[in-house]
C-alpha cells in the first residue's frame, strides 16, 4: 500500500493527510469532487477512511499531483479505469466468436 502507513481497518483524516502530505481541507474537497472517495462518518461527523479509500486517494493524488492532470482530466481517467474490465470482456467475447467461426471454416476445408 502507501509507504509509512500501518495496515489498519480505518484511518482518520489527519492520518491520511499526513501520509499524502496534503491539508485535510484538500481531502474534504476531493471527497466532494470524486465519487470514489467515500469515507464512513461517525455520528460526530469524524471521517474514517478505509484501505480502499486510501487506494483511491493514492490514485487521485498520482493523477493530480504527479501527472499534473486537472480535476476533469482525473475524473475521465477514473471513468476509463472503471470501464476497462467491461470493455475487455466484450472484446474477449468477440474474439471467441471469431475463433469459433475460423475453426468452423478450417473444418470445412
Amino acid at each position: 500500500m502507501i509507504k509509512d502507513i500501518p495496515e489498519k481497518r480505518y484511518y482518520t483524516i489527519g492520518e491520511v493527510a499526513k501520509a499524502f502530505k496534503v491539508n485535510t481541507s484538500l481531502l474534504r474537497f476531493w471527497e466532494r469532487e470524486f465519487k470514489e472517495i467515500k469515507p464512513k462518518k461517525k455520528v460526530s461527523g469524524a471521517r474514517k477512511y478505509t484501505p480502499k479509500d486510501l487506494s483511491n486517494i493514492h490514485l487521485i493524488y498520482h493523477l493530480l499531483k504527479e501527472k499534473g492532470l486537472t480535476i476533469e482530466g482525473a475524473k475521465k481517467q477514473l471513468k476509463y479505469k472503471d470501464r476497462a474490465p467491461k470493455k475487455n470482456l466484450i472484446i474477449l467475447e468477440k474474439l471467441q466468436k471469431v475463433k469459433s467461426t475460423l475453426n468452423e471454416l478450417k473444418e470445412k476445408m
